[in-house]
């Protein structure tokens, strides 16, 4: 059951964030090649770093057909049907809150396999959640949001806290990270909604 588990969350989390960069690319007015190119930077760019940190090669992708099925197919379906949704930064912010979530448990469970502590652990979630979405954004040429807007990293890893804490408890492991991954999920769309950021220990620069 946790592997059929971890395979359900892995194919939610690579859907997402490929739907969350094409949309990122039909907002740039990119063609339908930097779409796909965005889409797939975007689902897989975090894995594999982490991957190459952990010297599990080839990286997982690499060894998944069927993520760069779901990536195309999720692409596809956006440029296809992403006009007739209104409200284009809402719709990527939620995919991409889903993704953050269901990556971080990815990368933690990766991390917990290879036995490595539990800030570790956490790094590695982190890491696969949020760097496809810095090397999208770096491809746009936009600071990305982990560096200047919004809670992200720090979604990360209240959830991954959060899901070791569940574990120290005895809890089911399933729900375990079905409850972190609403966490970091609900994290992300608050901060989003009322523009939660840390502390900045620089004045803004006021617009004139």
């Amino acid at each position: 059951m946790p592997t059929n588990f971890l395979f359900i969350i892995d194919i939610l989390g690579t859907f997402s964030f490929a739907v969350s960069g094409a949309f990122l690319a039909m907002q740039k007015r990119l063609d339908p090649f930097g779409v796909l190119v965005l889409s797939f930077v975007t689902a897989i760019g975090g894995g594999t770093l982490r991957d190459i940190l952990i010297g599990n090669l080839p990286v997982s992708w690499l060894k998944n057909g069927n993520a760069t099925v779901i990536i195309f197919c999720s692409a596809i379906a956006t440029m296809l049907f992403g006009r007739f949704l209104k409200r284009l930064s809402i719709t990527l912010s939620l995919f991409d809150a889903l993704g953050v979530g269901l990556f971080t448990i990815i990368g933690i469970e990766l991390g917990i396999e290879k036995h490595f502590s539990m800030g570790i652990c956490i790094t590695l979630g982190t890491i696969t959640a949020c760097f496809g979405g810095v090397i999208r954004d770096v491809l746009v040429n936009d600071i990305p949001l982990l560096f200047h807007k919004e809670i992200y990293a720090m979604a990360c890893i209240a959830g991954g806290l959060v899901y070791f804490l569940l574990k120290k408890v005895n809890m089911d492991a399933d729900v375990g990270k079905a409850i972190a991954i609403v966490i970091i999920f609900s994290i992300r769309v608050i901060a989003v909604e009322y523009k939660i950021t840390l502390p900045l220990f620089y004045e803004r620069k006021k617009k004139i």
